[in-house]
């Protein structure tokens, strides 16, 4: 993370951006702006560059990521995630608050170093302060979660509570991953936030986001679960689901 901080580190911006063809032209900086790998890391974009599905009752994606879903999460040891299983009391550190989603709807979305890192709020709602259990910082690609699962229970992690009208009490957790130790809340405890604002963004690094929703408090979009045990890429800003209130 220092080293990508580092000033010298401005270097490899211009190399990285033509390897992965990223588009400049969504960034809100001029690619030559950017004063170190971090900055341009943690860029923002212009706004309109996501837009936002505008119907109230959709949720939406809240990052850009590669995405897989669970309409529910059927056992109560666990849910099943590539063939294995791993604990939800372990994920949550609470037993009690595990119980509460063991029945529910789960998202992970998985970020790359050629994401966008800024992560957003999914629905209109009013976030409680972020709390931290301190771990690893293991690879989350699906490769390393197929050999190990807990990776995403070992790892260093944030956790909101979101309290929305239309879809309940959700939990957001930012999970840490491999060069990402830095887990950054733009938030304000209590304020009330609309769908698409800013919560967060993660330093240099893969990293993920997991939301935990309540049973019987949201329904998929069909086309992202039509793929059956792959990841789907999406944008922040497209559809997630809608509220079954």
């Amino acid at each position: 993370g220092k080293l990508q901080a580092n000033p010298r580190s401005k270097k490899k911006v211009l190399p990285f951006i033509d390897k992965f063809g990223l588009d400049t032209s969504e960034f809100e900086k001029n690619p030559t702006e950017f004063l170190s790998f971090n900055d341009f890391f943690t860029r923002k974009l212009k706004a309109g560059a996501r837009p936002l599905v505008e119907d109230n009752q959709r949720a939406v994606l809240f990052a850009d990521a590669r995405y897989l879903f669970f309409p529910n999460i059927f056992k109560s040891d666990g849910f099943l995630v590539k063939g294995s299983c791993f604990c939800l009391k372990k994920l949550l550190n609470c037993e009690e608050l595990a119980g509460h989603y063991e029945s529910g709807s789960m998202v992970i979305a998985r970020l790359c170093p050629t994401d966008y890192h800024r992560f957003h709020f999914p629905f209109d709602c009013i976030p409680s302060k972020s709390r931290l259990i301190n771990g690893y910082l293991y690879s989350v690609n699906p490769i390393a979660l197929k050999k190990n699962i807990d990776y995403l229970t070992e790892n260093k992690r944030e956790i909101t509570s979101l309290e929305s009208d239309l879809f309940g009490t959700v939990q957001y957790i930012e999970v840490g991953a491999t060069s990402v130790g830095s887990i950054h809340q733009t938030f304000e405890v209590g304020k009330k936030y609309k769908k698409g604002d800013e919560k967060g963004y993660f330093s240099f690094g893969g990293s993920c986001i997991i939301l935990l929703f309540e049973p019987g408090k949201i329904t998929f979009d069909e086309d992202l679960l039509a793929v059956k045990d792959m990841e789907v890429r999406g944008l922040f800003g497209q559809s997630l689901g809608t509220t079954l209130k």
